[in-house]
């Protein structure tokens, strides 16, 4: 279910993500794990954005068989925010990913009205995760 490409030195227990990832589709994502470098060339490519960032996604077009999408996590934010949050790498692994999923599935927490935030407070509560990430931009 979790195509889990890991091009870093972290290692993490995938065994949440594909719990929730299951809750919400039967469909294979592609899970990226990169340095800031390479997510920033991804940024810029896709996106306009030449600096680093915490998770894109890129949900793919719907046809049989075809995987939901992809999602790519920056490893040193995933290091650098669960020093500043004080809580576990594979925590924020987790929340990085939920928002990522959350935005293939067509949540969009910049333009709804925060049914994004909504859900993934329900994510959250559920795996007694720390604050999502739209909580801790909004604090």
């Amino acid at each position: 279910m979790i195509d889990f490409d890991n091009r870093t030195s972290l290692h993490f227990d995938l065994t949440t993500i594909e719990s929730i990832t299951k809750s919400f589709t039967d469909k294979d994502i592609e899970l990226i794990l990169t340095g800031n470098e390479e997510i920033r060339i991804i940024n810029k490519e896709f996106r306009n954005i030449d600096s680093p960032t915490d998770v894109l996604s890129f949900p793919y077009e719907e046809m049989p068989f075809s995987p939901l999408g992809s999602i790519v996590i920056s490893c040193e934010y995933v290091e650098n925010a669960s020093k500043k949050f004080n809580h576990t790498q594979n925590e924020e692994f987790t929340l990085l990913f939920i928002h990522g999923l959350l935005h293939i599935l067509g949540y969009d927490h910049e333009t709804d009205n925060g049914e994004m935030r909504h859900k993934e407070s329900e994510i959250i509560k559920k795996y007694n995760l720390p604050n999502s990430l739209i909580v801790r931009t909004e604090g």
